[in-house]
């Protein structure tokens, strides 16, 4: 039987393909093929995604994605300027992709606490799925968040999360306050969830897998994290 796990993993794959940039037609690894313009463009993301998810964020040089893409190293170059340009338009992908899954998730059916359990169940599969995107996404420091598509995509990503929140609130969350209260709550549930991935990413719960009851998974410990912290709602919520 399909664990949800599973399930919400196939549902971040179909996402990200979905919305990934097509590869120029004929072109392969380390061939010559000539690109339209903005082809290449693509084409040089989608091979640098390619490049990171295989050797991490320190093999990912516009060389590197050069050279598997078989173009010249002036290409990488002309499009992105520089390796910042172009990791920080490859998050912004990511951060589109990983808004698109969280926003499937949110609309499931349900009572506002199994909604908010499948997005956190979302986020951790997109990661899971994309572990070499989803540290990119949050590296600040290698990214421009000048760049209109980085911006508006990060932007979107806490839109998302705070929209979640005012879903489970009475309260109405601003655009651009935030009540102290709904600021703590934010950042609760961000810290839960991206803590515990992080921790899942570098295998650092093996052990406390191993050690509890028999038949606990990542799915299972983080559903009882969960259900041990989000706020008690009136029956029927």
């Amino acid at each position: 039987m399909t664990s949800k796990t599973e399930q919400v993993r196939a549902r971040a794959r179909g996402a990200a393909t979905r919305t990934r940039p097509r590869h120029a037609a004929g072109a392969t690894a380390g061939a010559t093929t000539p690109y339209h313009h903005g082809a290449l463009r693509d084409a040089l993301l989608e091979t640098a995604e390619r490049v990171l998810e295989r050797d991490g964020l320190a093999g990912l040089t516009l060389r590197a994605v050069a050279r598997e893409a078989g173009v010249s190293h002036a290409a990488p170059t002309h499009h992105f300027k520089d390796l910042t340009g172009l990791v920080s338009e490859l998050a912004a992908i990511g951060f589109t992709r990983f808004n698109a899954t969280m926003k499937q998730a949110g609309e499931s059916a349900g009572t506002p606490i199994e909604r908010a359990m499948a997005r956190a169940r979302a986020y951790v599969a997109y990661a899971q799925a994309n572990p070499g995107m989803y540290g990119l996404m949050f590296r600040t420091e290698r990214l421009d968040y000048s760049r209109p598509s980085l911006h508006e995509a990060a932007e979107a990503s806490f839109a998302g999360l705070a929209g979640s929140v005012a879903a489970r609130s009475p309260d109405q969350v601003g655009d651009e306050e935030l009540s102290l209260d709904q600021a703590a709550t934010i950042a609760r549930a961000w810290s839960l969830v991206h803590g515990y991935t992080m921790l899942l990413l570098d295998g650092r719960l093996t052990d406390i897998l191993r050690r509890s009851p028999p038949g606990t998974n990542a799915e299972s410990l983080l559903e009882a994290m969960l259900r041990a912290t989000v706020p008690r709602l009136p029956p029927g919520a």
